[in-house]
């Protein structure tokens, strides 16, 4: 059985990370590349949203499927697989296992235009996974209608009750 406050735990820390992402979209591609500390921070603030969002796919499929999937890009199928995530939408985030690689251990090769284009075109993923995590909680009988949802519609890591 899942563990819940891990999961909303970091569910919690992806939704500050997306706000926190939110902030830099307004920037040009040259401002962005222009400062240090803004290519750093979103480098770092999309490793962080892929790496919570396959450390809660793989606690989730560990958890309540017994599948333990041996690759990253996996996690997703296999929520896909499972009814977790929409089947499109685990096949279309995949790729998020590999982009999370690269910033991890291949970071001298990182393309300022990929990370760029990942903050202005997919920070709306993170949102919807979390979404997709708590339906599916909400679904398996985790958490009640009411329970860690905000009043902005949101997910909360303590129950609002």
């Amino acid at each position: 059985m899942v563990e819940l406050s891990t999961v909303l735990e970091r569910l919690a820390a992806l939704r500050r990370y997306q706000t926190e992402l939110e902030r830099y979209r307004s920037l040009t591609f040259e401002e962005y590349v222009a400062s240090s500390s803004n290519y750093w921070a979103v480098e770092r603030g999309l490793q962080l949203a892929a790496q919570v969002m396959l450390d809660v796919g793989a606690h989730i499929l560990a958890a309540d499927f017994a599948v333990h999937p041996q690759e990253y890009r996996d996690v997703f199928v296999e929520l896909g697989r499972v009814g977790v995530l929409p089947q499109e939408f685990a096949e279309r985030i995949a790729d998020l296992a590999g982009f999370r690689n690269i910033l991890v251990h291949e970071y001298l090769k990182i393309d300022p235009q990929r990370v760029y284009d990942a903050l202005q075109n997919n920070l709306s993923d993170l949102k919807i996974f979390g979404q997709c995590i708590v339906e599916y909680l909400r679904r398996s009988g985790a958490i009640e209608d009411e329970d860690y949802i905000t009043e902005q519609g949101g997910y909360d890591h303590v129950p609002r009750r």
